[in-house]
């Protein structure tokens, strides 16, 4: 696929990916729960700057778009993995429950936190998220490698350990 055709396309379902994202990151904040004070502490460290406003949702599995093109988009960009453990959306991340005590993952996530914050919200988020993702793969995408280095340099590991997250970005099967 061409870069051009490709920006193309991330534009045009960009808007959709959006409104799902913002959506979501609502319910999250209406239902999720505080950081707690070692997560608050966690999130200082990475740097996210608003740390009362972030909520933490556990859930049974990732939700994902049910819109097609958004499904279809993910699909074609092989944008995630399958079955995330968490999914940042700006102030709202997403955990799966049995990965609610992976401090790991949750600081993972709150990197991605604190870019979105970086970036500018949701929209510019996104906008450069899946570029990466489209363009390098996620794996390789600058984002995602800034939050799995971050949390591997917390935790002293020598190699990053990446948690099966999707960073800030869209679940499986859809776009992120």
């Amino acid at each position: 696929m061409q870069t051009e055709n490709l920006i193309d396309q991330l534009e045009l379902v960009l808007p959709l990916a959006v409104e799902w994202a913002c959506e979501q990151e609502q319910r999250i904040l209406l239902e999720g729960e505080p950081l707690s004070g070692s997560e608050l502490a966690d999130a200082n460290v990475v740097g996210v700057r608003h740390p009362e406003r972030v909520r933490i949702l556990p859930v049974e599995a990732i939700p994902s778009p049910s819109h097609p093109i958004l499904k279809a988009a993910s699909e074609q960009i092989d944008l995630l993995p399958s079955a995330p453990s968490g999914l940042t959306l700006q102030y709202g991340i997403f955990v799966r429950g049995d990965c609610r005590q992976d401090r790991h993952l949750v600081v993972h996530e709150l990197v991605h936190t604190a870019q979105y914050e970086r970036l500018g919200g949701i929209l510019r988020f996104l906008r450069n998220y899946l570029f990466e993702c489209a363009t390098l793969g996620y794996g390789a995408a600058p984002l995602e490698q800034e939050a799995v280095e971050v949390a591997a340099r917390i935790f002293g590991v020598g190699s990053a350990r990446a948690p099966r997250a999707a960073a800030g970005a869209l679940a499986s099967g859809s776009l992120g």
